[in-house]
């Protein structure tokens, strides 16, 4: 399916940009693993083009149009392009989740900021549990209340990285924390950016997003065992890696502007053996209603999508605020000409 240069190719850049996904999919099985990595290699160099560039704009509109060429069968001649373009049609991978990726990419390059935690979920869900639903269409399991979980997953681990990168954002001028919560608190988030310390009142925010993180894992641990028994040692290291990281942010008073927490690879090792114990312990025990839940109203989208292989149509929201950063990057280019 994946040419086995490009597959290398994606492998070493899943190695270097995101170990704990790269450790996560040493317990997939090779016929999952391999077109996982694919499209972790193509989400992560799109996000990374947005996140570290200067010209984010531009950089959403290229991703646009690789994604266009991707699903019109003639991808761009780049290993992970090529990888994409395998992956939708082996896979009938429906356009409306790369999309939703695409979309929370442009919601980064307009430089949004959101007012509340649901705010929050809406672009967590776009960047984060858009990718969750297209790890499901690649194990095919397309039932709407495992896809409502792996998209809860999602969530709980953007907030996990949103809780880690405080400091970090803001020293970048990026600001993920909801704004009402700076109003709630009586801060000046002007000038928390333009000095960011680990005030209590911060450190108080990243303990509500952790919170909303814990509860999204539980709520995500349940849809495990509905996926494909080989597959379920794989999704749980995910996370029960990620989850590991907001343990360490806990373990330092929820200070996450002066450090960045992360999980070492002892750690790592000992949580794929907690994967491996725990997917044969879900086997022996009866299915939680809480699989039943139903989804988030911020992810109910991407679940509706992935439920039905092969459609292609774009949203008009997305198609709105690609207009709207073409506009600005022609107006940005008109005036440095």
């Amino acid at each position: 399916m994946i040419d086995p240069r490009d597959m290398e190719h994606c492998r070493e850049a899943i190695r270097v940009g995101s170990r704990s996904f790269h450790a996560a999919s040493k317990l997939l099985p090779r016929k999952v693993r391999d077109p996982a990595l694919a499209l972790y290699a193509f989400c992560r160099l799109a996000d990374d083009a947005v996140d570290e560039g200067d010209a984010k704009t531009a950089a959403v509109l290229r991703l646009r149009d690789r994604m266009d060429l991707a699903y019109g069968g003639t991808p761009a001649d780049a290993s992970a392009d090529r990888a994409f373009a395998a992956i939708v049609r082996e896979f009938e991978m429906p356009r409306a989740l790369p999309d939703a990726l695409l979309e929370g990419l442009a919601w980064d390059a307009d430089e949004r900021r959101y007012a509340s935690l649901s705010e929050l979920r809406s672009y967590s869900a776009r960047v984060a549990a858009a990718v969750g639903a297209m790890m499901c269409v690649l194990m095919r399991s397309r039932d709407a209340d495992t896809l409502a979980r792996a998209c809860d997953l999602g969530v709980a681990m953007q907030l996990t990285n949103i809780a880690r990168d405080v400091g970090e954002d803001a020293r970048a001028g990026r600001l993920y924390l909801p704004t009402d919560w700076f109003a709630e608190a009586s801060l000046d988030l002007d000038a928390f950016l333009a000095d960011p310390q680990p005030r209590p009142e911060i450190r108080a925010m990243v303990r509500r997003l952790l919170r909303e993180a814990d509860r999204l894992y539980i709520r995500a641990t349940s849809g495990v065992a509905a996926l494909p028994t080989r597959s379920r040692p794989g999704i749980l290291a995910a996370r029960y890696i990620y989850a590991r990281i907001g343990r360490d942010i806990v373990r330092h008073d929820h200070d996450s502007v002066t450090r960045r927490a992360r999980s070492s690879g002892v750690e790592k090792v000992g949580m794929l053996a907690l994967s491996l114990g725990q997917a044969g312990a879900i086997m022996a025990l009866p299915r939680s209603a809480v699989l039943h839940a139903p989804p988030l109203p911020e992810t109910a989208f991407l679940v509706e999508a992935a439920a039905r292989p092969g459609r292609l149509a774009r949203s008009g929201a997305l198609f709105d605020i690609l207009g709207q950063l073409e506009h600005k990057d022609r107006a940005r280019r008109r005036a440095t000409s």
